[in-house]
């Protein structure tokens, strides 16, 4: 490139092209958000097909107490490299449950939950033991709102199981901002969870 073509290319033009470049890069940095919508978009069609109020609050009442076991589990693994792994095997086990009759898919993830906490009292745990307590008090907290959401008739347990979900994305924004829960999972999975979980509680207090 010439001096003369250097000094007739308009200083806008690289400003421009470099803010664009930042902005693709932000949205990049977003996909989490992205997939999160995208998920619960098709959460709500098919929601509003299957038009079958009380069987969708029971399941997400079902699946809710999954969502504060794989914090339990990512926790005392101590490493947020393990979070998405962790989450899949979460999801074919909340599978694996819900195709049999024999125990509640619930219950099951609830024990699951006890049995890691019990592990992390007596062997320790990774980021110690006042945030272990903070994972504990949560699988409590969300767990009783699943029950709630599970025994009680469906249009009273729909805002239980609603305020479950909403309050879990509360508390995967925390994992985001707070300092002392930094690091537990990954950033890209907190802010999934975070839409996927207001979203849904959203759903059941709207939509339903």
């Amino acid at each position: 490139m010439t001096d003369e073509s250097r000094a007739t290319t308009p200083p806008t033009a690289h400003c421009c092209s470099r803010q664009r470049f930042r902005r693709g890069r932000a949205l990049a940095r977003r996909w989490p958000t992205a997939l999160a919508l995208a998920l619960t978009g098709a959460l709500i069609v098919g929601d509003s097909a299957a038009d079958g109020g009380g069987d969708a609050v029971r399941g997400y009442a079902e699946a809710l107490p999954l969502l504060p076991l794989l914090y339990v589990v990512i926790n005392q693994a101590g490493s947020p490299r393990v979070t998405w792994p962790v989450l899949g095997a979460g999801v074919a086990v909340m599978f694996a449950v819900q195709a049999q009759d024999a125990v509640s898919p619930g219950g099951v993830l609830v024990a699951v939950a006890l049995g890691v906490l019990l592990w992390g009292v007596v062997r320790g745990a990774p980021h110690g033991r006042t945030v272990l307590g903070i994972q504990a008090a949560g699988a409590i907290v969300f767990g009783a709102l699943a029950v709630t959401g599970l025994v009680v008739d469906p249009d009273i347990g729909r805002y239980a199981v609603a305020a479950g979900w909403f309050f879990h994305g509360v508390w995967d924004f925390a994992h985001l901002r707070l300092k002392r829960l930094k690091g537990i999972v990954a950033p890209s999975f907190a802010e999934w969870c975070a839409v996927v979980d207001v979203v849904v509680g959203l759903e059941l207090v709207f939509l339903g």
